[in-house]
């Protein structure tokens, strides 16, 4: 087996995060050689690794020449990359395996210090698939999150009344914005964050992919909202998706949201252990495609979609919002451990889309949908 290295944080880094599993603001390393698993780490952490883990060989600076190394001048960088080709001397670390995201200076310093890294991506996405019992516990927080943060969206909706040209709801219109700050409040009050974005966009918007969504919602336009909450503790994301209409949904809405819970349930019902992710987009595919709507298995090689189902079905979920697996035109095959988005959608610009998404967790016989919210159109 390949001896592996990592250095990063495990804020920004996945890669780390999943081995090392708590919040660690600065970049360290951490080695596996010789089936031991060691991290060299400033003295700040160390207690907290140590408790962390007591078969984790927990290696301080110091060990490596710190103090010398700044004592003869060297400034905190210069000194970490010094300290790094030490320790792997020291653990007699001749050649590893590295993520691809690890840093150009310290993969050169490391090749003129004799060690040989060779980037894995393959190898990396692999190691992160399968969840272990903190990232799934997290994935799970995150979800309830996600599911309280929709249940204020439809709150609001459900209170929302016909006025001028807009719903309004207690008297103040009924927008994007307003929305957003209900959802980002109850993902907080659940005890997690929305980070950045969120999706709330309404009538052509919600044909428009990833647009983020602003201004006032009329009524009988779909209203589509996209959550993807982070868990504190784990770092770990859930992802779920629903559409609404306030008012009389036009027949082409409706008859979109039809055929993508139909779509989401069939690919739910494929999703299993050895199953190729390209089969599970198929599936989904076909819900829309025998309707005459285009797809990405049905379009022109070269041609670009703006309507129909124009994206892939799903993805991985985990440390990243955006992980492996991918469940689309690649060669992607599910394992038990993954947890996956069913997020099938339909779209028109001419009347806007709608977009329904689950998570799930793959089982040895199975799935498990950890997403528990209605479907309904009508809030």
């Amino acid at each position: 087996m390949s001896d592996v290295l990592i250095y990063g944080d495990t804020l920004r880094s996945a890669e780390m995060r999943h081995e090392v599993s708590l919040m660690v603001p600065d970049p360290f390393l951490y080695i596996e050689t010789g089936g031991r698993r060691h991290v060299v780490v400033g003295s700040l952490e160390s207690p907290r690794l140590r408790a962390l883990d007591h078969d984790l060989g927990v290696h301080p600076l110091e060990e490596f020449g710190l103090d010398d190394l700044l004592a003869g001048g060297a400034d905190r960088a210069q000194a970490w990359l010094e300290i790094v080709a030490r320790a792997c001397r020291a653990l007699h670390v001749t050649a590893a395996v590295v993520p691809s995201e690890f840093p150009i200076e310290v993969a050169d310093y490391l090749r003129t210090a004799g060690v040989a890294v060779t980037p894995d991506r393959e190898l990396f996405k692999a190691r992160r698939r399968v969840k272990n019992p903190d990232e799934l516990a997290g994935i799970r927080r995150a979800q309830a999150a996600a599911e309280a943060g929709m249940r204020a969206a439809t709150q609001l909706l459900r209170a929302a009344e016909p006025g001028a040209g807009s719903l309004f709801v207690d008297g103040e219109p009924l927008s994007c914005e307003l929305l957003k700050e209900a959802v980002s409040a109850a993902v907080a009050a659940a005890g997690a964050s929305v980070g950045d974005a969120l999706i709330v966009s309404h009538g052509a918007q919600t044909a428009v992919g990833h647009e983020l969504g602003s201004g006032p919602i009329q009524s009988g336009e779909p209203v589509v909202i996209d959550l993807w909450p982070r868990d504190p503790e784990s770092a770990c994301f859930a992802d779920m998706t629903r559409t609404f209409v306030v008012g009389e949904a036009p027949a082409e809405i409706r008859r979109f949201h039809a055929l993508t819970r139909d779509a989401l349930e069939r690919s739910r019902d494929a999703v299993r252990p050895g199953i190729a992710g390209l089969e599970v987009f198929r599936i989904a595919c076909e819900t829309y495609s025998q309707e005459g709507l285009p797809t990405q298995l049905t379009k022109l090689p070269g041609e670009p979609l703006e309507s129909g189902f124009f994206h892939s079905l799903g993805h991985g979920v985990g440390l990243e919002i955006h992980e492996a697996p991918l469940l689309g035109r690649g060669p992607d095959t599910l394992c038990a451990g993954d947890v996956v988005t069913l997020e099938p959608g339909c779209y028109d610009p001419r009347v806007g889309g709608c977009r329904l998404e689950d998570l799930v967790l793959v089982t040895e016989d199975g799935c498990e949908t950890l997403t528990q919210f209605p479907y309904d159109l009508e809030p």
